[in-house]
């Protein structure tokens, strides 16, 4: 799709348009790949949302670009389970 092309809103379009980001792709790894992980991996992301990166990070004793790729991959499971229909 060009960018002055019109995204395709029907349906099945864009359900499969939202598989095709990098951020689906992060989520299905870990989920295949750590599936006992997966809610771990989430709860410590939305701990990371309450609190922010840097006392987060802090509490945890890791540093601040642990923290953020915990932020990420747990917004990543979330959002391929969004869209899977994971839960």
């Amino acid at each position: 799709m060009s960018p002055s092309e019109p995204p395709d809103l029907s349906a099945d379009g864009f359900l499969e348009s939202l598989t095709e980001t990098s951020l689906y792709s992060i989520g299905a790894y870990f989920c295949d790949r750590h599936p006992d992980l997966m809610d771990d991996v989430i709860a410590q992301a939305d701990a990371i949302e309450r609190l922010g990166l840097s006392r987060w990070a802090q509490r945890e004793e890791i540093g601040v670009d642990a923290a953020f790729q915990t932020l990420i991959t747990g917004l990543a499971v979330r959002y391929f389970k969004a869209v899977a229909g994971g839960g």
